[in-house]
């Protein structure tokens, strides 16, 4: 599929186009280090573990051992795909009332603000991590490298040291208030005081030992051993709730991926709760399906109302619906039918609406912020993995002597007593994360995913839909401009936001369907993806919001005629 030439944006970044494997994070290290484990023969599951543990070093505001994710992935060999749930837990001795909500809040604060930011910043934010225990599962389970060989990248950054970049710099400096507050913390990124400039050298000693050990005892050494110690002793010095037995009793849950049909020839496997966003990506597409986007055109007032409406009428279900499986009935199948969108579908006119959460239970029948990492290989293995430590440099705690982050994972929660997503001890708090895969007629076709918070879903299929409906190059369907709406009154998402780059004729168009329509720099953060062409090259894209740095791998080894003599001349 050639480039688009019709479309009123340009692209940033370029896609990278290789053979035997891609990989596409957000930062040209996480890439890289990828990038050597195929060339050490590993796959694509060795490439996603040892990119995320470069992250850790190199990407630190967003992923940690110590955080929380989903992996949805396609083992080639046998074409099954599957899910693994690594989400954060909340304490065991965690309360629906722990935290006192903010009664007045104010433009641009979050929706969940609660006094003294006690659920974002510091060790009451802080939930029971499942990011290290799922890297070693996916590497034990699927790999073909050692956990040895899988660190060894994130050691040598850390030792060695590496350069800022100024996304690093940027998001420093709109945490510096936090980060100063915790000493461990200031001592890596404040130098001095001062937030760490664009390329800075960062060398994190301390890490690289953790990291060491980590490499030598595997999960264990958080989970049950020395690092598991500092944590708990971290935590009873300054008000945490995590427990020694909290770790240890932390589990990753297997889970069925939440699957769907998209016009006809492509099948979606993407995250079932506790993300919310695979079942509502499948429900967006459903509805979609029912219209004719493709010939709508990008960017067009009835293309972006017809896709505002739809997005409204998501939140509005997952607001009603959605929380942690294990104390909440999601209604996915009712959510996920096809039945469900065409009734949902009618309500969309040719205004504006608000919209209240539908009745999917009539429809199940007998069924019931981050980082990014995509990878993909030419024997068909394909990852999606969506890691975070949720905010910006998560709780702002760094332990002692370890160089690790905690993730602050408690702000997912509503802090609200009695609700589906309410706080209590060992529940898992609803997320908006959605790795996806894509097959097209059964063969490995797409694998995607994002960061932005509640941002994710929309972006990864406005994405699907840009590659599908509107015939864009991957790249294209990438950098496009976005837009997102919740439709919820009193939410940040209450108006119709447009990211710059939308004609002005469409805008126009939108107010005058009853649109309130705000003009934004960027909505969300990036999508990396990796596409499969039908001569079976593999094409990574990442977009401009990040550092996105996608690399691959073509060529070889040497074939056996290349090690034959030929007669003496």
């Amino acid at each position: 599929m050639g480039e688009r030439k019709d479309l009123n944006f340009e692209t940033v970044k370029r896609e990278v186009v290789a053979s035997r494997g891609v990989v596409a994070t957000n930062n040209p290290l996480g890439s890289a280090a990828g990038v050597e484990m195929l060339a050490r023969g590993g796959n694509a599951f060795d490439a996603a573990v040892a990119s995320l543990f470069a992250l850790t070093v190199a990407e630190p505001m967003m992923v940690s051992m110590f955080g929380a994710g989903f992996f949805v992935v396609r083992d080639g060999s046998t074409g099954k795909v599957e899910t693994i749930d690594n989400y954060a837990v909340a304490p065991s001795a965690a309360t629906e009332d722990m935290y006192t909500i903010v009664k007045d809040r104010k433009p641009g604060q979050l929706l969940f603000q609660t006094e003294g930011r006690k659920n974002a910043v510091g060790h009451l934010a802080v939930g029971v991590p499942g990011n290290l225990k799922a890297w070693e599962h996916v590497a034990e389970k699927y790999g073909r490298l050692t956990m040895r060989e899988l660190i060894s990248p994130a050691i040598r950054f850390a030792r060695e040291g590496y350069r800022a970049t100024e996304y690093l710099a940027y998001n420093l400096e709109n945490t510096k208030s936090d980060l100063e507050r915790f000493p461990a913390s200031r001592e890596i990124y404040l130098p001095q005081g001062k937030p760490l400039k664009a390329g800075s050298k960062v060398v994190m000693r301390d890490y690289a030992e953790t990291l060491e050990k980590v490499a030598k005892q595997g999960s264990s050494y958080l989970y049950n051993g020395d690092l598991r110690r500092a944590v708990v002793e971290e935590m009873e010095a300054n008000g945490g709730l995590i427990t020694m037995e909290d770790l240890e009793g932390y589990r990753l849950i297997p889970r069925e991926p939440v699957t769907g049909t998209y016009r006809d020839e492509y099948e979606v496997y993407a995250m079932p709760p506790g993300s919310s966003g695979g079942t509502h990506i499948i429900q967006m597409l459903n509805m979609l399906e029912r219209f004719d986007v493709g010939p709508m055109g990008f960017g067009t007032a009835e293309h972006l109302h017809t896709a505002a409406e739809v997005l409204k009428i998501a939140f509005a279900d997952r607001q009603r619906y959605m929380g942690d499986p294990s104390r909440v009935r999601n209604p996915v199948a009712g959510l996920t039918s096809k039945a469900y969108a065409e009734e949902r579908v009618r309500e969309i006119g040719e205004n504006a609406k608000v919209y209240h959460p539908g009745s999917p239970h009539d429809y199940e029948g007998e069924g019931s912020c981050t980082t990014h990492v995509t990878t993909m290989d030419s024997d068909g293995n394909m990852v999606a993995a969506t890691q975070t430590l949720n905010g910006l440099f998560g709780s702002r705690v760094m332990v002692p002597g370890t160089g690790m982050l905690l993730n602050n994972c408690m702000a997912l929660f509503d802090p609200r007593p009695g609700r589906a997503n309410s706080v209590a001890g060992g529940k898992r708090m609803l997320s908006s994360m959605s790795p996806t895969l894509v097959m097209k007629n059964g063969e490995p076709f797409l694998a995607l995913g994002g960061t932005g918070g509640t941002r994710i879903f929309p972006e990864v299929c406005q994405a699907l839909v840009n590659i599908i409906d509107f015939r864009m190059t991957l790249q294209q369907a990438l950098e496009a401009p976005r837009f997102w709406t919740m439709g919820i009154k009193g939410t940040p998402g209450e108006k119709l936001l447009l990211e710059e780059g939308f004609e002005e004729d469409a805008i126009s168009g939108l107010v005058g369907r009853g649109h309130e329509v705000v003009s934004m720099p960027k909505i969300g953060g990036s999508v990396n993806a990796i596409m499969r062409d039908a001569a079976g090259m593999l094409h990574g894209g990442g977009c401009w919001r990040t550092d996105s740095s996608p690399a691959g791998l073509s060529g070889g080894l040497a074939p056996p005629k290349a090690m034959r003599q030929g007669p003496p001349v």
